[in-house]
């Protein structure tokens, strides 16, 4: 069955928990729809774990469109929720409906993602009014790193997490669909969960909300930049693949790939009658 906006609701009104991962490719994202996750987000994280910045903030809205486009052609039924990238919605409500209308046309996202709370509802709102999805974003919102002094948990004491349970809200007021929670305290993101009505997938966040999303080379242990607490490694591709990328060359230098089973065959007697 297609994962839509409308599923999501139908998900949390029945208690059944929503998946989703991160992709960036069309490979990548046809494993995950054939899988049955139910959302790929086409993560700004790909800054990161793809491109290789330091953090989020370099990502461009070229860089979002040409892999939204990508992991669109490998899906069938997930739902394909891309980021809008750093500055391509806080500068105003029309720089924000016309990026997200470029992630919807040209990516071929099925919904939008960004980060913030009360001061960017006026985007969501716009967005969603100009019938395009939106998912919220609050907690650690990674293109406010510089803002949060590093990657911090949020929400702990109690005027931060107020600010989150209002933030929620707020964004679920304006129109978002479902909104995502990162670092936050269990105990503080099961209370939001509960009061608003809205689909909430967590990362970080523990075990109450009503989904999770990871990034997909952090649960594959492809990424050894950093492991955060919240992940678990759900399988050690990453030091499966250094292992057949090392017995490639050893066979490559030793003469032993490829053998005659890899090769095709001619009619030798054809080499004779060259020159």
């Amino acid at each position: 069955m297609k994962n839509t906006v409308v599923t999501f609701q139908e998900a949390k009104d029945k208690g059944e928990k929503l998946s989703m991962l991160t992709a960036y490719d069309y490979s990548t994202a046809r494993l995950i729809d054939e899988a049955g996750v139910n959302a790929i987000l086409v993560g700004d994280s790909l800054g990161m774990v793809v491109l290789g910045y330091e953090d989020t903030l370099s990502v461009t809205m070229e860089d979002m469109i040409h892999h939204s486009a990508a992991v669109a052609r490998g899906i069938k039924d997930t739902l394909l929720i891309t980021d809008m990238p750093f500055m391509s919605y806080q500068t105003s409500v029309y720089d924000a409906v016309v990026n997200a209308g470029r992630l919807m046309k040209e990516g071929r996202a099925q919904a939008v993602k960004l980060e913030g709370g009360k001061e960017v509802c006026p985007q969501i709102k716009a967005i969603v009014d100009a019938s395009i999805p939106v998912c919220a974003h609050l907690g650690l919102t990674p293109q406010s790193v510089n803002a949060f002094g590093g990657f911090k948990v949020q929400g702990k004491g109690e005027a931060a997490a107020q600010k989150l349970l209002d933030d929620a809200r707020a964004v679920e007021e304006a129109g978002a669909f479902a909104v995502v929670l990162e670092c936050v305290p269990q105990a503080l993101a099961t209370k939001i969960t509960e009061s608003i009505h809205i689909p909430t997938i967590g990362i970080g966040a523990g075990a109450g909300c009503d989904g999770q999303v990871l990034v997909y080379q952090d649960m594959l242990a492809m990424y050894s930049n950093m492991k955060p607490k919240f992940v678990k490694q759900f399988a050690q591709v990453g030091e499966q693949m250094r292992e057949a990328f090392r017995t490639y060359k050893e066979e490559v230098a030793a003469g032993t790939f490829p053998g005659p089973e890899h090769t095709f065959k001619m009619d030798e007697t054809v080499l004779d009658k060259l020159y």
